[in-house]
Formats: C-alpha cells, structure tokens, sequence
C-alpha cells in the first residue's frame, strides 16, 4: 500500500488509532499529518477541505492558521477595492505561513506575493495556490525584514501596495506570547520602513492583546476591527494608512456588527456608560454584548446607540424599554421574568410565580462574588433548559435575575 492509498482510505478514521498500527511501505509521519489536517479543515477551512491534492502542514500550522470564515471577513472588509483597482494593485502577505489569510486576501490582485521564511512551508505553498489554481501568487523564501528592504520605495509603486502580516506569537521556546513587542518579527520597529513602502498596512494581533495598547505603540491607524465567531474572539486587527481620520473599532460576531469610536488616549478619560436609577422590573430587556463589544469596552458609545443603561458601574449587563432598540441590538437579548435577592426565601417566591415551575436553568455570573457552578449549587437547580439567570450585582446590590431568551 502507497502512502497516498492509506491517507485516501484512511481520511477519515481517528489518527491516534491509526498512529499504533504501522503500515509497510506507508510514511506514516505524513500520512498521520495530512489525515489530521485534512479533519481539521473541514470544520476550520471547508472549503480546502473539498478540494483534493491540498497539503497540510504540521498540527502548529494549522492551529495558527486563520480560519475560512475570518480569511472572508478580512478580503471583504478590509479590502472593499472594486475590482478593475485591485487588478491593477499589489498585496503582499510578510508571514505567510500556511497561506490561508493570503488565499482569500489576494484575491483580484494583480500582482500578490507570499513571503514565508520557513522553505518547508513555500513548498506548501507552491503545490497548494498550484491546486486552487491562484495564478497570481508568488511565493519568495526570505524574511519580512529583508524582502521589505527589497521593495522599490516609488510614491507610485507605495499607492500600489497593500502589506498584510500575521506576526507570530510564540517565543523561541514555543510558548504563546501576547505583547506587540513580543511579536516576530518586530511590527513597532518595522512600522516606519513599511508605512514607507505601502501606502495600507494590515496587522493580524492576539485576541488577547489590549487594542488600545496597540494603537498608543503604532501609529496612523485608521480602524480595529475585533472579530469573534461563535461568540469567541479570534482576532484583533489594525488598519494603518494615510487617512488622517479618528480610528474607529468594528466589533463583529458572526453577521452581528457594532461600530465606534475609538476610546480617548492621553489625559482625556472615556465618559461611563449611564447607569439604572430604579430597580428594574418583570418585563425589562436585558442586553447582554457579545465578546468582540466586550472586549472593545466602549460602553458609553454602546448605550447611546441602543438606548439602555448599565446595572451597575461595573456590571456590563444593560436594561432597555425602547422597542426599537430591542428589534435592532445586535446580540442576545432577554425579557427578565422575575427578580431576587441571594435569600432562599425570596427567590422560591420568584420561581413559583413562573408557569410550569423551573427545575433547570442555564446560569451565568457578571460582578458577581460567586462562581455560575457556586450559584447553581446555592440555588439547586439543574444546567439546560429555556430559563436564564444571571447572578449579578444591581445599583449596589447582589440580585438574580430570571430571565426568558427574546
């Protein structure tokens, strides 16, 4: 049996079996690598996963890697071009790495060049854009640093460019870094040489890192972008050009999207969000934000577009009576269908008014001194169902709140 014969029976058996029964004549290091690949792919990249003849690169690649779903979002939002001005542009991707990012980004281009210093993964490269027939592509083994010394510097060819890099963030002893300066290779110190190369640069970052950090250290940017799926954030993502605009952050989740300003930098503060000044009721709207409006922090601006008010200073859970901001919130919203103190008591009061009684509910805690599985033990009920409660704390005070999925 051939290698390629066992990956293609095999794609879809489980790998750590397979791994403890050798085949003769079978690379099993490869084979085990593309069928693990392969699996991987067709929840992170379904696309590639349908095409045959793709490589995949080792299980560190491929965790790095941008999924299908983000590589879209930043070739159709980042890159708004029509297409007779990308056909006469160039996109350069400085850390290619698997080339995901690259295979959707350069699309329409004219010219696009893939630089990757590792040789092992240019292969890849060369026999994959060769399978999605990327005609365009160029792939050049070099450094970020060195191919950017490379690039004519011509006011004409800088209009041309668009730069894109995906730093990586793990030291040399492969563990997960998070700050910009930790980054390889050095976006901060490159920043200059490459504003003067392209006259658009694109920095994929940690979800992790703080953006307003990020914008303090690099400066002309022009937009963030935190992206989440599935209500996780993936990605923190700076636009610099030569707009001399106020940065504006685009939060995504899936198809929800919320923009704002920027917070101030300085001396100037962010104004806080507007707080309840009663007690809500039954029959209330909560608004819970979702990671990417979390993560962004900008509260004020978030209240002023939907027309609600904090529970608490601290407590990022937000109530509204506006029925317009109900129908056009972009995330989970929830109809409070009783009200309670930690009290025993009072809270079997609360359930008991509730049709059909509550045996389970799905808990989570914001500003809140117990953990959700501390919450659920103290109220004895069971995880599932369609009731929500939010242990969290209301103009100073601890409450529960049951709630109802709008």
């Amino acid at each position: 049996m051939t290698t390629e014969e066992f990956i293609t029976i095999h794609r879809d058996d489980d790998v750590r079996r397979l791994a403890l029964k050798p085949q003769a004549g079978v690379d099993m290091r490869f084979a085990l690598q593309q069928i693990d690949g392969r699996q991987r792919a067709r929840t992170k990249l379904p696309m590639w996963a349908e095409c045959d003849g793709i490589l995949y690169p080792p299980h560190i690649s491929m965790e790095q890697c941008s999924s299908e779903k983000t590589a879209v979002y930043k070739r159709d939002r980042l890159l708004p071009e029509s297409a007779e001005v990308k056909k006469n542009a160039h996109f350069i991707d400085l850390t290619g790495g698997f080339g995901v990012d690259f295979s959707y980004m350069s699309q329409g281009f004219g010219r696009a060049w893939y630089v990757e210093r590792q040789e092992h993964l240019c292969e890849t490269a060369r026999h994959n854009f060769s399978v999605l027939g990327m005609e365009n592509a160029e792939v050049v083994c070099d450094t970020s640093e060195s191919f950017l010394q490379s690039l004519p510097s011509s006011k004409e060819e800088r209009k041309r460019r668009t730069i894109y890099l995906d730093p990586a963030r793990r030291d040399v002893n492969g563990r997960k870094t998070y700050a910009i300066e930790d980054c390889t290779p050095d976006i901060v110190g490159l920043m200059p040489l490459l504003r003067e190369k392209a006259w658009r640069v694109i920095v994929k970052l940690s979800p992790m890192l703080d953006h307003r950090e990020a914008c303090r250290r690099v400066d002309g940017v022009s937009e963030v972008h935190i992206v989440s799926v599935k209500n996780e954030c993936k990605e923190l993502i700076l636009v610099i050009d030569d707009r001399d605009v106020p940065a504006k952050v685009v939060c995504v989740n899936d198809e929800e999207m919320f923009e704002s300003m920027l917070l101030p930098d300085g001396d100037g503060l962010p104004t806080l969000p507007p707080v309840v000044t009663v007690m809500p009721v039954a029959g209330d709207a909560l608004f819970v934000p979702n990671a990417s409006i979390m993560k962004s922090g900008n509260f004020a601006d978030f209240t002023a577009q939907f027309s609600c008010a904090a529970l608490d200073r601290m407590t990022h859970l937000f109530i509204a009576k506006n029925a317009d901001s109900i129908e056009c919130f972009p995330d989970r919203v929830f109809e409070i269908v009783a009200l309670s103190s930690l009290n025993k008591k009072e809270f079997k009061r609360a359930l008991a008014g509730i049709p059909g009684g509550v045996s389970r509910a799905n808990i989570a805690v914001r500003n809140f001194p117990m953990s959700a599985d501390e919450l659920r033990k103290r109220l004895k009920l069971k995880d599932g169902g369609e009731i929500f409660i939010f242990g969290t704390t209301v103009l100073g005070e601890h409450r529960i709140l049951v709630c109802r999925r709008r």
